[in-house]
């Protein structure tokens, strides 16, 4: 379902006139408003006036996290401490978090972006919305919250944990749609197994999940274990919370709502702009926000993206779903490997589950040693050693095929790598580096 057909389906050329009064709107107020960025176009030599085109983009300073937390806690604002009506926090991050607040008109934006985000999986004003995202600071809880509410959907606002409870309730309400981090979506799908809820017997027919990378064989995994059609969504607290991009019915990537959210690529070395197609870091600029807009925020997450017609009849441009982020890259013997390409290898592998932990450490060597954790499922779990024997070869064979590198592979017992509420830990790195 589309939410806004006349923002969605926008002739793209018309979009792209808006796209260019907001920018040089938000130029003018930055450089009125933030003494930060008043600074940044200086050094550059660049005035909002220079702004002719949505190429003129490109004249603007970068923003990144560190610039955020070294303004915190009010450092970039742009509206009157009156004018904010609400305030939410990065999660996950160590030193100073990273802060975006709100305006109701920004507040607005946000509802919009969701319920497009959740009218595009199917959700209905006669959907029960079951939403385990985190509430509080958290920007996931509340974003789904609000799109849900904005499409009039009955909304059980459970947040994350308590997983028991939360299977009660999914029982007893007939929750018809799940909102919540991927790798807790599998978690709460193991804890139904263990007490012997069939999960296909229950009216959940979509998920919306996000807020960590999961690969195309975890969502195949999800739908499998619920009987349901899962889709990705994309955000993050710098640029609005969830909401800024989403997957379609056609899941042929997610749909940016770039009538909000002005997107780049870019050579995360250079900085140079990218062409469609070709993949890098995803920069966005928030061109309607009014508390703490932001320039051409870098975000380190890596994709491309696709602006071949989508069969839904939206004309927003698609971001390819995350290969990983630049900082979540880890280089291993001179090779870049992606956490996301160790999990899809994993689930095609008959014996193992979707649950691993990445340890490196810098042997005697000097040289990178990785050890892989695998859980192996319950019915696989075998006394006899020469079964997980060629179970292990079989996945440091498939791992030494597809990221070119070796890996040590440790078999563990179900349940045994650590479960997260939110955000699943994948990687311990302990070089010091």
């Amino acid at each position: 379902m589309i939410f806004n057909p006349e923002h969605e389906c926008m002739d793209p050329e018309l979009r792209k006139k808006f796209q260019l009064a907001h920018l040089k709107n938000l130029a003018e107020t930055l450089y009125e408003r933030v003494a930060f960025y008043r600074k940044k176009m200086d050094a550059l030599g660049i005035k909002p006036r220079d702004i002719h085109s949505l190429r003129d983009i490109e004249k603007l300073p970068f923003t990144t996290k560190d610039d955020l937390r070294e303004n915190y806690p009010r450092g970039l604002l742009a509206a009157p401490t009156d004018q904010i009506v609400e305030v939410h926090m990065s999660s996950g991050t160590t030193g100073k978090p990273v802060v975006d607040e709100y305006t109701r008109n920004d507040i607005n934006i946000w509802r919009e972006s969701m319920a497009r985000t959740m009218a595009a999986a199917g959700c209905t004003k006669n959907d029960v919305v079951q939403n385990c995202y985190g509430y509080g600071l958290f920007t996931g809880g509340p974003g789904a919250h609000y799109g849900a509410l904005t499409i009039g959907a009955e909304v059980l606002p459970m947040s994350s944990g308590n997983t028991a409870r939360q299977l009660m309730v999914m029982q007893d309400f007939g929750s018809t749609m799940l909102t919540c981090t991927p790798s807790y979506a599998l978690y709460m799908a193991e804890e139904a197994a263990d007490a012997g809820i069939d999960l296909h017997k229950l009216p959940l027919g979509k998920g919306c999940f996000g807020a960590e990378p999961w690969s195309e064989n975890m969502r195949k995994e999800i739908e499998s274990r619920y009987g349901m059609k899962a889709y990705d969504i994309y955000g993050l607290t710098e640029i609005i919370g969830p909401g800024v991009s989403f997957e379609c019915e056609a899941q042929n990537g997610l749909h940016i709502n770039e009538d909000f959210f002005y997107p780049e690529i870019i050579d995360p070395e250079t900085g140079r702009v990218l062409p469609d197609g070709e993949k890098g870091e995803l920069v966005f600029t928030t061109l309607t926000k009014d508390g703490t807009p932001l320039l051409r925020y870098r975000t380190r997450d890596i994709t491309y993206f696709m602006r071949e017609p989508c069969s839904c009849g939206r004309t927003t441009v698609r971001m390819h779903r995350l290969f990983g982020r630049t900082d979540d890259m880890l280089i291993i013997r001179g090779v870049n490997v992606f956490p996301s390409q160790i999990e899809q290898a994993l689930i095609e592998i008959e014996g193992t589950e979707p649950q691993y932990l990445i340890v490196v450490n810098r042997g005697e060597t000097h040289l990178d040693e990785v050890e892989l954790q695998v859980e192996v499922k319950k019915e696989f779990f075998s006394d006899e050693t020469k079964d997980l024997e060629v179970l292990r070869n079989k996945i440091e064979g498939v791992m030494k095929s597809r990221l070119q590198i070796g890996l040590k592979v440790k078999l563990v017992e179900p349940k045994t790598i650590e479960r997260s509420m939110g955000k699943a830990k994948r990687v311990i790195d302990n070089r010091k580096i």
